[in-house]
């Protein structure tokens, strides 16, 4: 970086200066995880195209498979990423996860079908999600660590909160784009060919999210630590091992609880509630659209009481609280209350969502800090997050649906734990001040 851009990234961030960077950083995030998302709204329709087969059930779970290893590789992402954003920037590390993101979109937007390409066409399926999946796992760590080193300390938890705002509006556009389709087109257009445009329209906006990033200014904080001395990154992480097991512990019940009623809650609506696949599109993007708009409430109300009762709030609701709904729920074939309870659901985990990526980056240092919250956070959302629409569809195969409500409740009961004996980082935080 030139001495110039570097003095002037030196200076005190102003008001302006901080929303232009969280906007700038934001937008990237938006459109990365429509990128990764979109992928689970259309695999209802694409799923045959790769894995045909008479039962639905089993074209899903092989669908969700590769869903599940694309996040199984997200902590190569996270490692890879995170140690260059803690050298090369944390902008740096932006701009090549959003790039790796759009080459994933166009491979599977382009790829063959099964009957064209035979056992090739799920392959090429799956080197697609696993360069996405690399992409995401950098994705966190570099966004969690950008948005909350460039907010101040008044107001961290509110301006960080805009990383789930973002990755939340993934998923509204992944579902708005849905919808349109669906009233575009017949149901056999969408499983032919119309599956293919919102991947063409995906890795368009990553062109134009890199566009953005390339133009993002380096935080203060990155750019005093990139002064030092070189130090190995795996030894570094070895200095914080309370601060790793912390993250994984309070990313693992918050991750599954996230992507049960997110990402596989359009197909739990369609194949256990028994709505039409409109119906189920519907309630997605209602309940997402004000689940995206709680997130800055819940991190402007952790900014004023402090991260630990957010969190509280989540793990106390969330365990005593996911059998009873999703018992509820799977009962009913009423489109109302399917909405009622799934919205229900997402108030209780914004005490997650909201303050997640602001709680992990407080509690590194600079120098490992991206690598820190990237690495351990991917590892867990690997293991528990991007497994559970497949482990719900096993559970579901098997007969005996409930046993993956109480699976989730025991991962939430076990990050309840973890807030109960944490510090609160909004009184310990390791971020330096401006």
């Amino acid at each position: 970086m030139d001495e110039s851009k570097r003095d002037r990234t030196m200076q005190p961030a102003t008001m302006r200066t901080r929303i232009l960077s969280i906007f700038g950083g934001s937008i990237g995030n938006l459109i990365e995880w429509y990128d990764f998302y979109v992928y689970n709204f259309f695999a209802l329709y694409f799923a045959k195209a790769f894995f045909p087969n008479a039962n639905p059930t089993a074209q899903l779970l092989n669908t969700f498979g590769i869903y599940a290893i694309g996040f199984l590789i997200r902590p190569v992402g996270g490692w890879l990423l995170g140690v260059y954003a803690d050298r090369a920037g944390r902008r740096a590390a932006l701009s090549l996860s959003v790039t790796l993101m759009c080459l994933g979109s166009l491979i599977i937007a382009v790829a063959p079908t099964f009957a064209t390409a035979g056992v090739a066409s799920p392959l090429i399926l799956l080197a697609a999600r696993l360069l996405q999946g690399i992409s995401l796992g950098g994705e966190y760590g570099a966004s969690a660590t950008y948005l909350s080193e460039v907010a101040g300390a008044k107001n961290r938890g509110f301006y960080s909160s805009f990383q789930y705002v973002t990755l939340i509006g993934g998923q509204v556009l992944g579902s708005l784009t849905l919808l349109i389709m669906q009233q575009a087109f017949t149901g056999p257009e969408l499983e032919a060919w119309g599956w293919r445009v919102p991947f063409f329209i995906g890795a368009a906006c990553a062109m134009f999210g890199l566009y953005l990033r390339r133009g993002l200014i380096e935080s203060a904080e990155f750019i005093k630590v990139s002064r030092g001395p070189r130090t190995n990154p795996f030894a570094e992480l070895l200095k914080h091992p309370r601060a790793v097991l912390l993250v994984f512990g309070l990313t693992m019940g918050g991750t599954t609880a996230f992507y049960t009623y997110t990402t596989y809650m359009p197909t739990f609506l369609v194949n256990t509630v028994k709505l039409s696949r409109d119906q189920a599109t519907q309630i997605s993007f209602i309940t997402l659209l004000i689940y995206a708009a709680l997130q800055p409430v819940f991190g402007a109300i952790s900014d004023i009481v402090g991260r630990r009762p957010v969190l509280m709030f989540f793990g106390i609701f969330g365990t005593i609280g996911t059998v009873p709904l999703l018992t509820w729920l799977s009962g009913t074939h009423d489109y109302m209350t399917a909405l009622a309870l799934s919205m229900a659901a997402l108030v209780v985990v914004s005490g997650y969502t909201s303050i997640n990526a602001v709680v992990k980056a407080e509690l590194f240092p600079a120098n490992v800090r991206a690598l820190g919250v990237g690495f351990p956070y991917a590892l867990a959302a690997s293991i528990f997050g991007g497994t559970a629409p497949y482990i719900a569809l096993s559970f579901k195969d098997a007969g005996v649906e409930s046993g993956f409500y109480w699976y989730v409740t025991g991962l939430i009961f076990i990050s309840l734990l973890v807030y109960g004996f944490m510090r609160d980082t909004r009184d310990h935080s390791l971020i330096v001040e401006d």
